[in-house]
């Protein structure tokens, strides 16, 4: 991404060097007023000349009117500029923040998105402006010495001044309103962590208690923002004393210097005027100062999500057949070194169905993280088809994956763009999926059938109606690996009947097929099973062996007979099905 912010900034180039040329003539224009009004005090009062004055009128009228046209374009210039510059950087900053939020989860790296707005506001509002004027201000500094060296040294001291007590400023105000930030960002995330968990609150009586902790957090930032605007306060009202003095100063000396026949009456006013041009950068990049202090912030931000997310493009690799093969591998959750997985090794052919059972915490949700590319590796590889999971493009690997999470999430739309994975998909294919994962008759019953919208993370949807629509968006576009992950957590008999129906599919389309889960019941189809345990793998083998393993001598009848006598009578009602 930091490459990406290069090329925006790359792209503004032209528009940036077009603004301060314009700010040049921009600039000279402004003298049009003081002029005007020299010339007004030392030709045409002493004279009396109405042709001179309608003359100089209609020259200052077409000189503040071509003023005005270079501004509208100047600005219209940074506008377009903007757009080009997020054309450039908005894709890579939303894939930026998406590969923070996995490395790193919780670090509200959706604010990058804000960054970004915040970084093409400035450069294309009044602050950017301001800094294109900067330059020029020698300019009228000049014409000051020109009037008369007085008023040069005092424009010269009077801008140092004010861009000095800005500077005092920010370094005053810097550190206390960083604390603010961040203890308002906290608040913020404990609300809305707080309204998630509205239904718990409300039936546990908990709001009020969670109340006063925010409450806290944002007295908290109260008393910072306090602390920071009484040290700002302080020079600002130094700012407004010293422009305020210097420009009754220039008035004083103008009419000093006209008593004793120095400079005309006319330069006076001029040098009041031209002063206050000269400063009127000076004081826009003040009055802008805070937004050009955000603007770096939000550059720097973007910059360390840049370095801690790097995007690396890959070689689009064939579909894959759905071999999957780990070699030793170790994983820890994102942002920790602490293992949660320790050299695990497998191999699943293409065309399995893998069961992965054991007890919680044994590390199941993480070994198909691992597998799936959303967690990395801390040693070993990951391996399908041959390729290094590192070695594919994860864009082009997702549309060949099929993943159904324990906490299934849908998105704001209709069923069918949840279904379709929100990609332009034709309508039949979405129809065709639903059915083979046993909900078409589900969302049928919906208000909209497929087109009922659903709330962000599938409000309006009980959790089986999630969970069967979050099958049969992993079940589209014809997956080569589908990982399902306590795909019945939610679901009634007939849920749980269509799932292993949509289970026995994958098995004949020749789709590997890793189901994780606490039923064994569910493995009937296995053709292999994992057993975890102890942050390892325990055992791994044909399914049949590996439950018979798990019996032992024990008497008694338990789940996991249940579950070897079911699989082998389904393998046995499937060998005279084949047979006959």
């Amino acid at each position: 991404m930091r490459s990406a912010l290069d090329n925006g900034f790359r792209a503004m180039r032209p528009v940036l060097a077009t603004a301060v040329v314009f700010g040049f003539f921009i600039n000279l224009l402004l003298f049009v007023s003081p002029l005007y009004m020299l010339q007004i005090y030392d030709r045409v009062l002493p004279s009396r000349n109405e042709t001179t004055l309608i003359g100089l009128t209609l020259i200052a009228a077409f000189g503040i009117a071509v003023y005005a046209a270079l501004e509208m374009l100047r600005s219209r210039l940074l506008v377009r500029g903007g757009m080009i510059f997020d054309r450039e950087i908005t894709n890579p900053v939303f894939d930026a923040a998406h590969r923070g939020a996995l490395l790193r989860p919780g670090a509200q790296h959706e604010s990058a998105l804000r960054d970004m707005d915040i970084l093409r506001e400035f450069l294309t509002g009044s602050g950017l402006l301001a800094f294109c004027d900067v330059p020029w201000a020698p300019i009228f500094l000049v014409a000051c010495f020109v009037l008369h060296p007085w008023f040069g040294w005092m424009a010269l001291l009077g801008g140092g001044t004010i861009l000095g007590l800005t500077l005092v400023n920010e370094i005053a105000t810097r550190r206390p309103l960083d604390a603010a930030n961040r203890a308002s960002r906290e608040a913020g995330q404990q609300a809305a962590a707080t309204f998630r968990n509205g239904e718990l609150l409300q039936a546990m009586g908990m709001l009020a208690a969670l109340r006063g902790v925010w409450r806290g957090r944002h007295d908290d930032v109260l008393r910072r923002q306090a602390d920071a605007s009484d040290r700002a306060g302080l020079i600002v009202a130094a700012t407004k004393f010293v422009r305020m003095l210097l420009q009754t100063l220039v008035l004083g000396a103008g009419a000093y210097l006209a008593i004793h026949r120095e400079i005309s009456a006319g330069s006076m006013i001029a040098a009041s005027i031209i002063i206050g041009r000269t400063l009127a950068p000076i004081e826009s990049v003040v009055a802008n100062w805070k937004g050009f202090v955000a603007a770096r912030a939000s550059y720097r931000r973007l910059s360390d999500l840049a370095a801690a997310a790097p995007d690396a493009r890959r070689l689009t690799l064939p579909r894959p057949r759905g071999l999957i093969e780990a070699e030793a591998i170790s994983v820890a959750a994102p942002g920790s070194t602490r293992p949660i997985l320790s050299d695990v090794s497998f191999r699943l052919q293409p065309g399995s169905v893998v069961g992965v059972i054991g007890p919680s915490a044994a590390g199941k949700s993480t070994l198909v993280r691992a597998i799936t590319g959303i967690w990395p590796l801390l040693d070993g590889s990951v391996r399908i088809d041959g390729s290094d999971l590192r070695h594919w493009d994860q864009q082009e690997l997702g549309r060949h994956v099929g993943y159904l999470p324990q906490d299934v999430e849908l998105f704001d739309g209709t069923v069918a763009q949840n279904i379709a994975r929100f990609a332009d998909a034709d309508d039949a294919a979405v129809i065709a999926v639903a059915r083979r994962a046993g909900c078409h008759a589900l969302i049928q019953s919906l208000p909209d059938g497929y087109n009922t919208r659903i709330g962000r993370a599938g409000t309006g949807l009980s959790g089986g109606q999630r969970q069967r629509i979050a099958l049969a968006r992993a079940l589209f576009g014809e997956p080569s690996l589908v990982v399902l992950d306590e795909p019945n957590a939610s679901l009634d008999q007939p849920g749980e009947a269509a799932l292993m129906e949509a289970v026995t599919a994958l098995r004949r389309a020749g789709t590997t097929v890793l189901i994780v889960t606490h039923k064994v019941g569910l493995l009937t189809e296995a053709d292999q099973i994992l057993v975890m345990g102890g942050g390892g793998l325990q055992s791994c083998g044909p399914a049949e062996q590996v439950l018979a393993q798990m019996i032992g001598p024990r008497p008694g009848p338990t789940l996991i007979p249940t579950a070897a006598n079911a699989l082998q009578a389904h393998r046995g009602a499937e060998a005279q099905r084949n047979a006959g």
